[in-house]
């Protein structure tokens, strides 16, 4: 490998760590400088403020240790058989950047990831040895994400979430075929089982915490995973019921979803061509769907059609023009549960109309101060002067809600 100096290796290493979605940085326990103690903070500007036009978090340092790897993952561009530049990083370059982009107020933190070289435990003994540095050399308060290598010893994995934030350990695919076939030197069963012990680490910590106030907190933001879209056969509804068994199973506070990306010098299996963009942003709200607006998988893929969420319309608004018996919602009476059902009305909104309905009445002119457009609302609730009649079932209902110019101005994108 050539020499290469810090600035090179850090165009190389920040270009080859796009491709992880799950940088976020949310759900972390507050720290900070104040008095003249250590250095950073998990409150500042810029966490989980500053987004890509993509949508992803850009106020961390994202980079890898190194893309340089041992395995040879047909979807993954740092693959041991891709014709990429190399470049590493040292321990030390790594702690030195983190310390000077925090100074001059670049970042709040760091998102470390790297490809495996040597082996599995050492390159996890660098990442930890980073981290490690970070904190107890440093006094770094800044916040931390470290993806973790699910083959590496288990005192190694446990380790990170003593001076990580968030640690996530990737799912990668989301059946077992897939992974089988794109990537057969991983194990499905290791990486759950790395999962499994992360879970119980996180618990473990947690509950030393509730009993003993010197009891250091562990990865205090929990675990999140990822899986790649398009690269393999997978539906989306395989994708929805394998991120609702890592919700229940891990409790993982997030699950990413990252669209396949066709890469340089691609392996003969790969598809040709990336998935629409579109699709990545359907399984995110049908994630949502699960996670706070208590709809069961099961629901969400009978929405589908042959297991792939509609382009055109939101999964939601998917589901209700497929059960139009359950319509319409009476907005007065109706529980929270079916409140939330209804398209357009989001928790914020549900949670004004019960609030509301506890001293009058709602009308339908009351209901859309709550909205950002009744339109879409309107066929599927009743309340105080407002009835949809036949409209819920007429056959062009779609049509009715989604104007032809909006679907093909989405397409057109």
């Amino acid at each position: 490998m050539a020499q290469l100096d810090t600035r090179e290796k850090l165009a190389i290493l920040a270009d080859a760590a796009k491709y992880d979605a799950s940088c976020a940085s949310s759900g972390t326990s507050k720290r900070d400088s104040a008095g003249g103690k250590g250095l950073g903070s998990t409150e500042g500007m810029g966490i989980c403020h500053a987004y890509a036009p993509d949508g992803r978090c850009i106020s961390l340092l994202k980079i890898l240790l190194t893309n340089s790897c041992i395995f040879d993952c047909h979807y993954c561009i740092n693959r041991k058989s891709s014709n990429v530049r190399r470049a590493r990083f040292t321990v030390e370059e790594v702690v030195q950047l983190t310390l000077n982009f925090y100074k001059r107020n670049y970042i709040e933190g760091l998102f470390l990831s790297s490809g495996i070289i040597r082996s599995s435990n050492y390159t996890m003994e660098q990442i930890v040895e980073i981290a490690r540095q970070l904190r107890e050399v440093h006094d770094f308060r800044g916040y931390i994400h470290l993806k973790t290598i699910p083959d590496a010893d288990p005192e190694l994995m446990r380790a990170a979430g003593l001076y990580a934030d968030r640690v996530s350990i990737n799912v990668e695919l989301p059946t077992t075929n897939g992974l089988k076939r794109l990537a057969p030197e991983k194990d499905g069963g290791r990486i759950e089982g790395a999962m499994g012990g992360m879970k119980t680490a996180i618990e473990d910590g947690r509950d030393a915490k509730k009993r003993y106030k010197s009891a250091p907190k562990y990865a205090p933001a929990g675990q999140s995973t990822q899986m790649i879209v398009g690269a393999d056969a997978a539906s989306d509804g395989d994708i929805i019921v394998k991120a609702s068994s890592l919700y229940d199973r891990f409790h993982m506070r997030r699950v990413y979803y990252s669209a396949f990306s066709p890469i340089p010098d691609a392996s003969a299996v790969l598809p040709l061509k990336s998935p629409p963009l579109m699709r990545e942003h359907r399984l995110y709200q049908s994630d949502w769907l699960m996670r706070f607006y208590g709809f069961q998988p099961r629901e969400v893929v009978a929405a589908t059609d042959d297991g792939m969420l509609p382009l055109d319309i939101d999964p939601k608004l998917a589901w209700a023009l497929k059960f139009r018996d359950s319509f319409p919602v009476d907005i007065n009476r109706a529980p929270r549960e079916m409140l939330l059902r209804v398209p357009g009305l989001g928790t914020k909104a549900v949670g004004a109309i019960l609030s509301s309905r506890r001293y009058r009445n709602l009308r339908l002119e009351d209901v859309a101060r709550l909205t950002q457009s009744v339109r879409k609302i309107r066929p599927f609730i009743s309340c105080v002067g407002w009835s949809p009649g036949r409209t819920t079932d007429l056959a062009d209902l779609k049509a009715l809600i989604v104007p032809k110019r909006e679907q093909l101005e989405l397409f057109a994108a």
